[in-house]
């Protein structure tokens, strides 16, 4: 993602003392999905794909973007 919008050296959060679980600010696969497509100008909520005869979004209903980590 270096070069597509996202800050420079960025850390987000923090994990326990052996890197398993996150501590501060725990995201989501679903979050960094949300981020990826928004910043392929992308809207996650609209993105939808017919998957056996559903409407299925990449990011179901859980998504939201990190804003914390964008220019």
């Amino acid at each position: 993602m270096a070069g597509g919008g996202i800050k420079p050296g960025v850390t987000y959060g923090a994990t326990d003392d052996w890197g398993y679980k996150a501590v501060d600010k725990p995201l989501q696969i679903h979050d960094l999905h949300a981020t990826i497509l928004h910043l392929l100008g992308i809207d996650h909520e609209k993105l939808t794909y017919r998957f056996s005869g559903r409407d299925i979004r990449l990011t179901d209903v859980y998504g939201k973007v990190i804003e914390d980590i964008l220019l």
